[in-house]
């Protein structure tokens, strides 16, 4: 594929990625996909023959490694411990949120809650995203001297945590259980 069908395809991705977060599978249709990405239709079957649920599948999967790359530059640059890791990504989610008017949260809980009932193919791809997520946690923790069962509990916790407070924060319109959840993860770590 040349350089114009990887930036069409990328294209397609990125506001397939923007959509789902902000308002869900249902209600983001192929055609808002298109009107959006600026591609034209032949485009969307040409790099997904498959249809909505691969395209879909793709978006997930970019913006479960995109959350997990972030993760683990966290990890890789931090000075401090853990819990200053986890407060600092909790931040970045946070001014995120509110820089997109509480519009995005988690780039998976929407697509997740909406699914996971009727779609098993993309609940599995949720499911197996939040546990690389929590391995990264756990992982970062073991670092520390956590024993990997007791660190594999606790990045459950903070994974339950961070998820919480971004659907309480964009319910709420307010940061404040993110700013709640960054403090409560510190007290957690201590």
């Amino acid at each position: 594929m040349g350089a114009k069908g990887e930036e069409t395809r990328a294209r397609l991705v990125r506001a397939t990625r923007d959509l789902l977060e902000a308002q869900g599978y249902a209600a983001t249709g192929l055609n808002l996909v298109l009107t959006e990405s600026g591609t034209p239709r032949g485009s969307l079957y040409f790099h997904f023959p498959d249809g909505k649920d691969q395209l879909v599948a793709q978006a997930l999967t970019e913006a479960g490694r995109e959350m997990s790359d972030l993760i683990e530059l966290l990890r890789d640059t931090r000075t401090a411990g853990s819990a200053q890791v986890i407060s600092r990504l909790i931040g970045l989610l946070a001014d995120r949120m509110e820089q997109s008017d509480y519009r995005k949260g988690c780039p998976l809980a929407t697509v997740a809650l909406e699914v996971s009932a009727s779609n098993e193919p993309l609940r599995r791809l949720c499911a197996d995203t939040y546990a690389s997520w929590q391995q990264s946690f756990a992982e970062l923790l073991v670092t520390e001297g956590y024993t990997a069962d007791r660190a594999d509990v606790i990045a459950g916790a903070v994974l339950s945590l961070l998820e919480g407070a971004l659907l309480l924060a964009r319910v709420q319109h307010s940061r404040l259980p993110l700013d709640q959840a960054a403090r409560s993860a510190e007290l957690l770590l201590a």
